[in-house]
């Protein structure tokens, strides 16, 4: 089954403890975009400027992804730039740059319509919502959101989670959007939102995903999966967006809605994590191969197995 993705395609300038780069490939179609690549066949829809170069292309182009719902625009990609100190759950933000991004209006291509799983990354929740109304066929939506958003555009975040299926955000954004201290609460809330699913992510700690009681024909009890301990996170950047990757390219390549799918989802998710912050943008990915995926899959099977 393919997996299409709605979102930015930009570039990172990152400096952290272990080093520094400058406007490297980035964004979260992009991290999304080659995570999931090594699960289901891929499709990319987002803005790109004038210095998207062939360079840029070949990396999709390399692991397959299709990229014919990538619009080209005069003017500069998106950019950010960011620090990483011993925290590496949080970013300083040093400089953005929307370039092309700011008038960005996603439009669907008509061969792209078909597509029964999508994605629909950190963007203007009204822009998910119009993709949303685009693919009526979807079998299976996702969503990403962020303070930004849940602080500055609430009623149309509120109508996002509506046309999703699962939502993915951090623990954070979940207390902040449910307005609840305790996480357990706060995905009891968000659930009644609209989401079916809630996946939340806890950064180094792993992630728990949440049900509504019947969804996908199973009972609401919620399932945490691990991460593995890494001995040296050189860049976290783009590390959530890899988990979501995973786990929704493993979600369309089984082309079912079980319990054990989710499951396996959620560690395949941790797996791609792990491997992104491992080195600058998206270098590491670029040289992974599937049989590296299902070895640290093991391990992280093994993490919670007990005899």
């Amino acid at each position: 089954m393919s997996l299409l993705v709605v979102g930015s395609v930009a570039f990172d300038s990152v400096k952290t403890p272990y080093g520094k780069v400058d406007r490297v490939l980035a964004g979260a179609a992009t991290y999304f975009s080659l995570a999931a690549s090594f699960f289901t066949d891929v499709r990319v829809v987002a803005v790109v400027g004038e210095d998207f170069t062939g360079k840029e292309e070949k990396v999709f182009l390399d692991r397959g992804i299709d990229i014919s719902g990538i619009a080209r625009e005069k003017g500069k990609s998106f950019f950010w730039a960011g620090e990483y100190g011993e925290n590496v759950n949080e970013a300083k933000t040093l400089d953005t740059q929307l370039g092309v991004f700011a008038d960005f209006n996603p439009q669907i291509p008509e061969k792209l319509k078909t597509t029964e799983y999508i994605f629909l990354a950190n963007i203007d929740p009204t822009l998910q919502v119009n993709v949303r109304k685009q693919i009526n066929g979807a079998k299976f939506v996702g969503g990403d959101t962020m303070n930004y958003w849940i602080n500055g555009s609430r009623q149309q975040l509120g109508e996002m989670m509506r046309v999703v299926d699962a939502l993915l955000i951090n623990d954070t954004e979940a207390k902040m959007l449910a307005q609840e201290f305790s996480l357990v609460r706060a995905a009891q809330k968000i659930l009644t939102m609209g989401p079916k699913a809630l996946v939340i992510k806890h950064g180094e700690y792993g992630a728990t995903v949440f049900f509504q009681d019947g969804a996908f024909g199973m009972g609401r009890h919620p399932f945490r999966a691990p991460t593995l301990p890494i001995e040296k996170v050189t860049d976290p950047t783009g590390a959530g967006d890899c988990f979501a990757g995973g786990f929704m390219g493993y979600i369309a390549s089984q082309g079912q809605l079980t319990r054990e799918v989710f499951k396996r989802a959620m560690f395949y998710g941790g797996v791609m994590g792990s491997f992104a912050v491992e080195d600058f943008g998206t270098a590491r990915l670029q040289k992974l191969t599937r049989p590296e995926i299902e070895d640290r899959y093991k391990i992280f099977c093994e993490l919670t197995h007990i005899e």
